[in-house]
Formats: structure tokens, sequence, C-alpha cells
């Protein structure tokens, strides 16, 4: 574990403020779920809770099949980054960080569909130049969890509308998922 030599007292009603810097850096938003440990050594540790991340291995399964149907590469995001992935070489896009852009749509619950034309198409990952076909919001009791993106096929060929109906339906099971 890395020290900040940042302390804080716990309040009254057993609070501790997490730093401003911290939660910039690590990407905690209000709100987010953080699931807390203990260690024998009498540490207490805080890490971020991903939902998306509890039905991972069901997410694979789903992005495998899909990707087997319509032949685009898919991906499988939570609020911060790839948990699964189809069609592309997995150590490339594992555990790799959402873009700025992708996070925008989610959190203002925006489904993206690529369109020939489109004036700023969809990078959903940083550090990459993987254009997105589709992506739709994963939304379980109101909240968005994560996203389904289809990245664009070699041929660069606009989504079909079953494509994006797929990735529709795929968002929404994965929803209903999570409510379980």
């Amino acid at each position: 574990m890395k020290a900040t030599g940042i302390v804080r007292r716990i309040d009254d009603l057993g609070r501790v403020v997490i730093p401003k810097e911290i939660r910039r850096t690590l990407k905690i938003r209000e709100g987010d779920p953080l699931e807390i440990f203990t260690l024998p050594s009498g540490e207490v540790v805080f890490k971020k809770y991903s939902p998306v991340g509890e039905i991972s291995q069901f997410a694979a399964q789903y992005a495998d099949v899909l990707y087997k149907v319509i032949s685009l590469p898919t991906l499988i995001c939570d609020r911060e980054r790839v948990i699964a992935s189809a069609g592309v070489p997995k150590k490339d896009y594992m555990e790799k960080g959402i873009s700025n852009s992708l996070n925008t749509y989610m959190e203002n619950r925006q489904s993206f569909v690529f369109r020939n034309g489109v004036i700023s198409p969809l990078v959903p990952l940083e550090d990459t130049s993987d254009v997105a076909s589709v992506m739709y919001p994963i939304i379980s009791g109101g909240d968005v969890f994560g996203a389904v993106v289809m990245l664009k096929s070699s041929d660069g060929k606009n989504p079909t509308e079953t494509e994006s109906k797929l990735c529709q339906s795929a968002a929404a099971f994965l929803g209903k998922q999570m409510e379980e």
C-alpha cells in the first residue's frame, strides 16, 4: 500500500471523508459504491465496487455470442474499464480505461449509433483510435452501471438496425441481471 500522508478523523456518526485529491485520482464520484475490507493487520481498505464486475463471466459469454452473431467486436464496460470483450485481442482491451466521451454518454443515459457524416465519432476507450459503431448504457434500478459497445467493422459500414437492437437488448438484459 502507498501512504499519502493524509490523516482524517472519524466524526460522531462514524464517517470519514475521503480527500478530494484521492477521489479525483481514483475517479470516485458522489454516490459510487465502495466495498470495505479489513485485513488481519488491522487495516481497513476501501475498494471501488463494480456491480457489472459481479457478472463479468456472464458478460464475457454474452459478448462472445454477440460477436459470433454479428461479427462486430464487442466490449462490455463498467463505469471505469472494459470487463469483457470479444472479437478483439483480450490482452489489448481487458481492463482498459473508458474515455471521457463514453463516460459522458453514460452519465447522460444516451445511446450512440454511428452514421456516415457524424461530426464527432465516439472513441470509447482511452489510448485507442477505435470508433464505436453502437453503444447503449447498462441501466439497473435507475442507475447507470456501464455500457455495451460494438466497435466499427473494418469495412466502415454503418450499423444495421438489427445490430443496434441487439446492442440495446444486451444492455437491457445485463441491467436486468444486475437487479436479481
